[in-house]
């Protein structure tokens, strides 16, 4: 069984840089597809970034490129989100998932079958 442990959120300013943490445990890790999501209260959950199974493709939101880079260690079995210039839009629960897939990086919500439980980034004007 799947388990996936984020880490990393926090309390920021706007301007400032936190680096996010996902673990997977349970399974082979570099079977799987991994990204990030975000969730503001009342509003679905959006994408952020993801990468494949290798790490030789990634793709992040037009609404963080720049900023937010999605990196891998498939020795360490985890996924980072590096989040650089943030700003008070960026605060949310950030969310880690996984799919089990060799190839490519869905970017929609449905593609995943695990997730984390979120660890929350808030970012002060």
């Amino acid at each position: 069984q799947v388990q996936l442990v984020e880490s990393g959120g926090g309390l920021v300013q706007t301007g400032g840089s936190l680096r996010l943490s996902c673990a997977l445990s349970g399974r082979t890790f570099s079977y799987y597809a991994m990204a990030w999501f975000r969730q503001t209260p009342g509003k679905e959950r959006d994408f952020v970034a993801a990468i494949s199974s290798r790490g030789t493709g990634a793709v992040v939101a037009d609404s963080v490129k720049g900023r937010f880079t999605i990196s891998r260690d498939n020795a360490k079995n985890t996924v980072y989100l590096q989040m650089n210039s943030l700003e008070p839009e960026d605060t949310a629960v950030y969310y880690c998932a996984a799919d089990r897939r060799l190839g490519g990086a869905p970017l929609r919500v449905t593609d995943y079958d695990y997730w984390g439980q979120g660890t929350q980034v808030t970012v002060s004007s």
